[in-house]
């Protein structure tokens, strides 16, 4: 059976990136949708952001007022009243852990993580009738189902997903729409060719057996027009079109092609080869907006002459009055920019992923040497852990940023744990959700942005989304 996909009279200009933990939250997507172009929340860490706004009291009543539309309000309502704490946490309280994962028991993580993202999008869609959109990393395998149905449950118009190649959810999303179990491949480190594991997500099992969705539009990031091309092709199902991003953009890059060469400060050195070719992109004849280094009225403008629909911005709007940044965060960032330039570095060991990471370079947060050496390895998070296989067959999860000895203790390599930072927690805390551990330790942010940030020298301290898409859409004829 062929699912429908709506089709919105128009395509949005502008698209505000997907930004995560919470750096796209619902306040953000919600005040760009509501102007007519197309917010985007991030599902990103969604179950325990959820479960954290909820131990901070829910200031405003929000997670409690989209829980009370979730369509299981027996379910909401058990989360209320396990993770909600009147008034917040005591001061020092670290907060309640969402139970860990594992490829075997995965119930009460993957329920919270369909309650998280209908939370964000039901919230993101109030006040208005336009689109609005989600974010997911296709890396984060073991939480994409269960996120991506419960942004679905809540009537997400648009898909978008990145760091990684997302051939399988074309046909997920026509899979979920007509209320059916659906299922990814695993990735395994080092292991392509074996006995293959499959992710699956069956929505019966979670009281939504049968239940008819509306099919999303489905825009994958692609950094090439091979890659493009081969998605368009090859898929599981139907693409609507795509982001074309550029290595300037924030958050993941993908890794130089070919063999990888470094500058003297240790950066990857990207060329003409990871640039896509947009005539070839034109002949696809799918709508795609540019991202990285699109954040300027000049920008879209070049990019419409380009045959592109628009643009993907995410570094004006994460620091803009709406972003989920934690205030003084958002705030020194934008002081520091008016009175000193300020460096942002593709650090190729950061991600646990393997991929190119870039840091915003700031004293105070794990971009410092020294705090990062001092910081002690936990992972108590695991959204990036990667599968391996051992040496009987059993599947595991494992991390590079693990304590060293138990990443060893999995096949891990000890040169994959050199550099390695706990984004998990560090990107929590950029949202103003920061563990303090069982030690009394408290997690330090660590900040990622475009190569663009520069560009805030000319935005005042306090700018809103709204400020950002009248900027740009001055590029406009």
């Amino acid at each position: 059976m062929t699912v429908a996909t709506p089709t919105p009279p128009t395509l949005p200009r502008i698209i505000q990136g997907g930004m995560g933990v919470a750096i796209s939250g619902w306040e953000l997507a919600r005040a760009v949708s509501s102007i007519g172009e197309l917010g985007v929340i991030s599902a990103t860490g969604i179950d325990n952001l959820l479960v954290r706004r909820l131990q901070d009291g829910d200031p405003g009543g929000h997670v409690r007022a989209a829980l009370a539309a979730y369509p299981d309000r027996e379910r909401a309502q058990k989360a209320v009243q396990d993770y909600h704490i009147e008034g917040g946490r005591a001061p020092g309280q670290g907060y309640k852990r969402v139970p860990l994962p594992s490829l075997r028991n995965h119930r009460v993580a993957w329920e919270l993580a369909i309650m998280g993202g209908f939370v964000e999008v039901w919230l993101a869609k109030q006040g208005h009738t336009n689109p609005v959109g989600a974010n997911l990393l296709t890396k984060l395998q073991m939480h994409t189902l269960p996120a991506l149905y419960g942004c679905l449950l809540a009537g997400v118009d648009v898909v978008i997903m990145g760091a990684g190649i997302p051939r399988d959810i074309p046909g997920v999303l026509d899979a979920f729409a007509q209320g059916q179990p659906a299922s990814i491949r695993l990735d395994i480190k080092g292991d392509s060719a074996g006995e293959p594991v499959l992710l699956t997500f069956n929505p019966a099992d979670y009281g939504f057996g049968g239940r008819s969705l509306t099919r999303p539009r489905f825009y994958p990031i692609v950094t090439s027009h091979v890659l493009a091309s081969v998605l368009a092709k090859k898929a599981t199902g139907s693409i609507e079109g795509f982001i074309i991003e550029a290595p300037t953009a924030g958050g993941h890059n993908a890794p130089p092609r070919g063999t990888v060469t470094y500058d003297d400060t240790g950066q990857p050195i990207y060329g003409e080869r990871d640039l896509a070719d947009l005539n070839e992109m034109r002949k696809l004849g799918l709508p795609f907006w540019l991202a990285g280094g699109s954040g300027s009225p000049e920008a879209l403008q070049t990019a419409i002459a380009e045959g592109a629909a628009g643009i993907q911005v995410g570094t004006l709007f994460a620091y803009c009055k709406e972003s989920g940044f934690q205030e003084d965060l958002r705030t020194q960032v934008q002081e520091r920019a008016q009175t000193q330039r300020l460096q942002v570095y593709t650090d190729p060991l950061a991600s646990p992923t393997g991929f190119p990471f870039k840091v915003v370079t700031l004293p105070d947060t794990l971009s410092n040497e020294e705090l990062y050496l001092a910081r002690p390895r936990i992972c108590d998070i695991g959204y990036l852990r990667e599968a391996y296989r051992d040496e009987v067959g059993k599947v595991g999860l494992r991390c590079p940023a693990e304590p060293v000895d138990a990443f060893l203790s999995k096949d891990g390599k000890l040169e994959d744990t050199v550099g390695r930072k706990c984004l998990c927690n560090a990107l929590m805390a950029d949202a103003g959700h920061a563990q303090i551990q069982k030690s009394g330790y408290e997690e330090l942010p660590l900040l990622t942005s475009g190569d663009g940030v520069s560009a805030l020298t000319d935005w005042p301290v306090g700018y809103t989304a709204a400020d950002v898409v009248t900027y740009l859409r001055g590029g406009l004829s």
